[in-house]
């Protein structure tokens, strides 16, 4: 039998962090993802004691948060869980409901900012089409991000999470860095 090590979405052991100023950008690992979609007829559960959120919104518990993806579709994280079974778990708490888990075909970079927003918000500018003016905490949208489709979610006025495809993961990082890179050389 081959001696198989895990890797991360960027091809190595450990996540990624970088910084670059006043912004930390890193590779988060330990999420669990998986979509959740109501059955016509289903009662909306309410997963984790979470309340699902409506359109362009995102909620979060106690470790756990949900993403509207679409008419009674939501993406339910969970932090700490990419290495267990998460989808099972979330179907026993959502019964009639279509559960797939979505752990391993995403990545999720998180990007915050000790400073606060500003920087975060310089940042996010320069790659998603988002009116930041009305993108406060609590909201997400699925967006281009240069020539990929991902979800941008606003955790806190200091703390942005980008979700995209596992398969540019390499893609989506050179763009993030690039960014980053040019706007810490202009504030020095």
């Amino acid at each position: 039998m081959s001696d198989l090590r895990p890797i991360t979405a960027l091809g190595a052991a450990i996540s990624r962090l970088a910084s670059f100023g006043a912004l930390d950008i890193r590779e988060n690992t330990g999420f669990a993802l998986a979509s959740l979609a109501l059955h016509r007829g289903t009662v909306e559960p309410k997963p984790f004691g979470l309340t699902l959120p409506g359109p362009g919104r995102w909620v979060a518990g106690q470790g756990v948060a949900a993403l509207w993806t679409g008419p009674d579709q939501w993406m339910i994280e969970y932090e700490g869980r990419a290495e267990l079974d998460f989808a099972a778990e979330l179907k026993q708490l959502a019964p009639g409901c279509s559960v797939t888990e979505q752990t391993d075909g995403w990545v999720a970079f998180e990007i915050f900012s000790p400073a606060g927003s500003s920087p975060v918000e310089a940042l996010l500018s320069k790659l998603v089409n988002v009116d930041l003016a009305d993108f406060g905490p609590g909201l997400a949208t699925r967006t281009g991000l240069e020539h990929m489709s991902c979800f941008v979610i606003r955790r806190s006025d200091a703390h942005v999470a980008v979700l995209g495809a596992r398969s540019s993961a390499g893609s989506l990082w050179h763009a993030l860095e690039t960014a980053a890179k040019r706007l810490e050389e202009r504030v020095t």
